[in-house]
């Protein structure tokens, strides 16, 4: 169990690249399952969650090389009767994306069985997207002791209307319609970037999806998919921390290896807070300027603002002058976090959905706790904005989201150091 241990109040200053989007690299981990083909994934993170996916799919049979210092994975699966369907609860319990295994597996061994998936506690994230999917294109569902049994000789194309842009739910279904015998269309699709890359490395193994990108896709059943050789599109999330840590330091940051579309919503409420903010080509150059203003803001799925980095945006606003007002329109328990930012001195409240935030306060050291991925990253922000030592725990929760977070930030200039507790 390790801690971090950070030094406040000090501007960060120079450059960063992101790494590859863990929620894109996920599924496109699990899509290798449809081929027996090698799959090589290139920018792919080396967070636990990867780790934890990678050791998942040896278990239901796949070969996977993990090669941390080229940021590649490569994967190949065996022939369908050699795969095991029985996704192992141990490890599945530690990530939502362990349900991803459930569309491939389904697709190409016509049975699964896997657990109601772990992960960070931010509310209620069914997974009845994905089963009605499955249930529409011919499989048979039976749930007991908290594990799912699907059972299909053969998917059949069916159109499909999502009750909730579920990009958990789009991508398994996505996956699962690959092989499925007809045509399949997703109607009120997740759009979020990581789906489309998804979308695109599926083609690219000879699936045939259009509409990528869209809320609409439009999927022809093919008998069988080919490998690949694709690299992971960039962590949007990962460089919307670092935007937000320059702005609430004060520092002058540029990040490297992003797609400007992507942070749009961040864009705009970072300039709209009064941060300095430069896009040009793949690079966004972040500056604070010393004075923060109160924004309202509410979160949405893409285009609208990542849910992701509500929390992150949230401490920054307590630096900002004036009150501030979030609103979480797309999970139910995301401000778990508030206590621990009261901990350090910031004033907010949350009622319901909606967390009111007055600021600039001025925070101090304190010992929290990471209570999940984005939680964690935010109580890291308010301890670079603090005066004096914070301490972080339970910062796995940290490492599986975030690849070298504390290395990066040293990099910055933060002081920031990892420590083990014994």
């Amino acid at each position: 169990m390790d801690k971090l241990v950070i030094e406040g109040q000090i501007p960060l200053r120079g450059e960063v690249v992101v790494s590859g989007a863990k929620n894109a690299a996920l599924p496109i981990m699990a899509a290798a399952l449809l081929t027996t083909d090698e799959c090589i994934i290139d920018n792919v993170p080396i967070v636990e969650d990867v780790r934890t996916l990678a050791e998942i799919l040896r278990q239901v049979g796949c070969t996977v090389h993990l090669e941390p210092a080229s940021h590649r994975v490569i994967i190949r699966a065996p022939e369908a009767d050699e795969l095991n369907p029985v996704v192992p609860s141990d490890l599945a319990r530690r990530m939502r994306a362990s349900f991803l295994l459930a569309g491939p597996l389904l697709a190409r061994a016509g049975r699964v069985t896997a657990p109601h998936p772990g992960g960070c506690s931010i509310g209620r994230r069914p997974v009845n997207v994905d089963i009605k999917g499955f249930s529409a294109m011919g499989a048979s569902v039976e749930l007991s002791d908290s594990q799912y049994h699907l059972e299909a000789k053969r998917l059949r194309g069916e159109r499909i209307y999502l009750d909730y842009p579920s990009h958990t739910g789009t991508e398994n279904i996505l996956m699962a319609a690959t092989l499925a015998e007809g045509t399949t269309v997703i109607k009120h699709a997740s759009v979020e970037p990581e789906v489309a890359d998804l979308a695109e490395c599926l083609r690219q193994m000879g699936a045939r999806v259009t509409g990528v990108g869209t809320s609409y896709l439009r999927i022809e059943g093919v008998d069988r998919l080919h490998g690949v050789h694709y690299r992971v599109t960039p962590d949007r999330i990962e460089a919307g921390t670092y935007a937000i840590a320059a702005a609430i330091t004060g520092g002058d940051i540029t990040i490297h290896d992003i797609v400007p579309d992507h942070l749009d919503p961040l864009t705009h409420k970072l300039l709209e807070a009064g941060v300095l903010v430069e896009v040009e080509d793949r690079a966004y150059r972040v500056r604070g300027n010393g004075t923060l203003h109160a924004v309202e803001l509410q979160t949405l799925h893409y285009p609208g603002f990542p849910t992701d980095l509500q929390a992150e945006f949230a401490t920054l606003l307590t630096q900002s002058h004036g009150t501030s007002f979030v609103h979480e329109r797309v999970f139910d328990d995301r401000f778990q976090y508030a206590r621990e930012l009261r901990k350090l001195g910031a004033c907010i409240q949350v009622d319901g959905q909606t967390a009111t935030i007055i600021g600039p306060t001025r925070l101090h050291g304190a010992v929290v706790e990471a209570l999940d991925i984005r939680s964690g990253a935010a109580l890291i922000l308010a301890g670079l904005a603090a005066e004096g030592i914070t301490e972080i725990h339970s910062i796995y929760h940290i490492d599986r989201g975030y690849e070298n977070i504390d290395g990066k930030l040293r990099a910055l200039g933060a002081h920031v150091e990892r420590v083990t507790v014994s």
